[in-house]
């Protein structure tokens, strides 16, 4: 069980559900500490007092801003407790929105909200009805660590979910990321989604989606420790560099995505030709993989006269 990170109280109108709230994940990432290399010796990160020069213990320090170099105003965390806030002890819901308003960039980590005490048991319930049945999500302002936030309420397996979320100009412009202006035709835009309708599934639970990083971390470790040779590395597949032909590519990734999840030849979509145009097209010699690939496709074509509907 996560140990409760915050008290306080959902503020949903008139209606208060006093609640806590616990971390919602869990990290399990291999950690390291830091060691002199030459005789492995653990290395420490030691606080010290520049003015009395000498190093202070934790319940020694606290926080301060700095108005000058030479004027500090200290702040403790009861004044920070007792902040002059509607929001500092209370997650105050302000309007309820459709989830599909919120830019996906802006939410943050989640956390859970669990009822305080049996009498907020009735207004907690009341509250992940009310959500589920609306299909919206709660917006709320909440304070934490010494500043105002912005949240989303949503609910998961009747439990409510805070999620953090940043504010509109903690978000950066992208427009000078913007690629050059190119030209794409229908028939690559129907080639790109034929290829997502290849690649879609329901869920994520699959073997594909987990951390191989701290699985492959784990066996250098354990190979390490047993004073045994460290496992090779995967030969990565040979890329060509620059995509000439992109529908070429998309045929070849549709059916190399259809073939990956060990479905039948049935499943690969043709992909739209290129239409002509007005001036003589140019026959070039497909290689060898690619034209198997094609031929794959046309024959599996036959079978199934459309793409599947797409996903909602």
């Amino acid at each position: 069980m996560p140990r409760t990170i915050w008290s306080g109280a959902i503020s949903f109108g008139l209606v208060t559900v006093p609640v806590n709230v616990l971390s919602a994940t869990e990290n399990h990432s291999i950690q390291f500490h830091q060691y002199h290399l030459e005789d492995m010796g653990r290395v420490w990160v030691r606080k010290y007092c520049e003015t009395e020069d000498r190093e202070v213990t934790s319940n020694e320090i606290g926080k301060g801003y700095e108005l000058t170099k030479s004027q500090i105003i200290p702040i403790s965390d009861e004044e920070l407790r007792e902040l002059p806030l509607p929001t500092a002890k209370a997650i105050e819901i302000g309007a309820f929105v459709p989830m599909e308003s919120i830019d996906p960039i802006r939410i943050g980590e989640g956390y859970y909200l669990q009822p305080a005490q049996p009498v907020a048991a009735k207004p907690y319930k009341l509250l992940v009805q009310a959500l589920g049945r609306s299909s919206k999500i709660a917006v709320a302002k909440y304070a934490w660590s010494g500043r105002e936030r912005l949240g989303l309420l949503r609910v998961k397996d009747d439990v409510i979910v805070l999620h953090a979320m940043r504010w509109p100009d903690e978000i950066r412009d992208p427009s000078e990321l913007l690629p050059p202006p190119v030209e794409l035709t229908e028939d690559e835009i129907d080639g790109a989604l034929a290829l997502m309708d290849s690649m879609t599934r329901d869920d994520l639970d699959d073997p594909q989606f987990r951390d191989t990083y701290t699985d492959a971390l784990a066996q250098i470790i354990e190979a390490k420790r047993e004073d045994k040779p460290l496992p090779e590395a995967p030969e990565p597949e040979q890329q060509s560099g620059q995509v000439f032909d992109l529908m070429a590519a998309l045929n070849e990734s549709v059916a190399k995505a259809t073939a990956s999840r060990g479905e039948g030849p049935a499943e690969v979509h043709e992909l739209p030709k290129k239409k002509a145009t007005g001036k003589k097209a140019t026959s070039k010699k497909q290689p060898a993989k690619e034209t198997a690939a094609k031929k794959t496709t046309k024959s599996a074509a036959k079978k199934t006269t459309g793409r599947r509907p797409r996903s909602a």
